[in-house]
């Protein structure tokens, strides 16, 4: 059994933390310009704007694990290729 380098698990650590990060931000942006009213008229969010939120975020991460596991599935092919 091969040992694991602490220092290689914490930078592999500390990479995903920033692409987890920069995915929920990308989906907050994307949500946010399809979603919410440019013209603030409330300091709560409207029933339709949570409604487009709830189902824009659903989608996001469901196309996110779909393209996911396409990649996964094509560097499978790859490495025994």
């Amino acid at each position: 059994m091969s040992q694991v380098d602490p220092q290689a698990a914490m930078q592999m650590a500390q990479q995903e933390m920033e692409y987890r990060v920069d995915l929920f931000n990308k989906m907050v942006s994307s949500c946010y310009d399809k979603c919410i009213d440019k013209r603030y008229k409330d300091g709560e969010l409207s029933v339709g704007e949570n409604t487009c939120i709830d189902r824009c975020s659903s989608k996001y991460w469901q196309v996110t694990g779909i393209v996911g596991q396409m990649l996964g599935a094509q560097q499978g092919g790859l490495d025994t290729s």
